[in-house]
């Protein structure tokens, strides 16, 4: 099985992250450079989603991706940014994955020390707008955070480690079935929990700290190949596909 983890695009919150007067958005959307970088990304992998060649060193894509199915968090940036992507390559299944969401969840910080939750997009926000995205049964108009409080520690990296198992579990090779090709559509900093848990790694509070991190630009694409009780990191923060005036943090 080999997952594609992608990052969003530019969000209103990463364009204003130097902007000390500007107001944090709870569930920030895409801004007009994210859009372009989600459409760049989607193009890219329309084009290059045919694999030419039967090459078992197509470590690099060169031959192109085969992706089989898109999940996406239920986060609005990602979602747009998966949506781009999935109407892009045509049939391939696009589905909601809640717990790929990015640390923390959804919240607003008061007074600077307090972070409150918030809801989160109700049922009906990704019915109106992604139709083509398969959404969870739990999924009312409650929203789909719930209002629930911010993660600690370890709820991160224990959903992070859950997150690998599951997936694991329903897309990992088996035989006498084709490859599994899977796309995320996630965040930055789940991703570093990802990792973690991909390579067994303590989590460290140089980490917390933002002393050592895991980078992703926005819309980068990071490469893992499960192989029963073996994971190869391909490559990582690959973003070839966009020019360098959409390169973004």
């Amino acid at each position: 099985m080999q997952l594609y983890f992608i990052r969003h695009g530019q969000s209103i919150n990463n364009a204003n992250t130097q902007n000390k007067s500007y107001a944090e958005h709870s569930d920030p959307y895409l801004t007009e450079i994210g859009k372009q970088q989600a459409q760049r990304t989607a193009q890219f992998l329309k084009e290059n989603q045919v694999i030419s060649h039967a090459d078992p060193w197509n470590s690099q894509n060169q031959f192109g991706f085969g992706i089989t199915r898109v999940y996406a968090s239920l986060m609005e940036r990602a979602t747009e940014t998966a949506a781009n992507i999935t109407r892009a390559l045509g049939n391939v299944p696009f589905s909601a994955w809640v717990d790929i969401h990015e640390e923390g969840g959804i919240f607003a910080r008061e007074k600077e020390i307090h972070l409150k939750g918030l809801p989160g997009k109700p049922r009906s926000f990704f019915e109106q707008n992604f139709p083509e995205m398969s959404l969870p049964a739990a999924l009312d108009e409650s929203g789909w955070w719930k209002s629930r409080p911010f993660e600690t520690e370890e709820e991160r990296q224990r959903r992070a480690e859950k997150v690998l198992a599951e997936l694991l579990e329903k897309h990992g090779d088996k035989d006498g079935q084709n490859e599994e090709r899977i796309v995320f559509v996630s965040h930055g900093g789940f991703f570093m929990r990802f990792m973690c848990a991909v390579l067994k790694l303590p989590w460290r509070q140089a980490a917390h700290d933002y002393r050592s991190w895991f980078l992703l630009n926005n819309c980068s694409i990071s490469r893992f190949d499960f192989r029963k009780d073996q994971v190869t990191i391909s490559y990582l923060n690959n973003t070839n596909h966009l020019p360098a005036d959409l390169i973004t943090g």
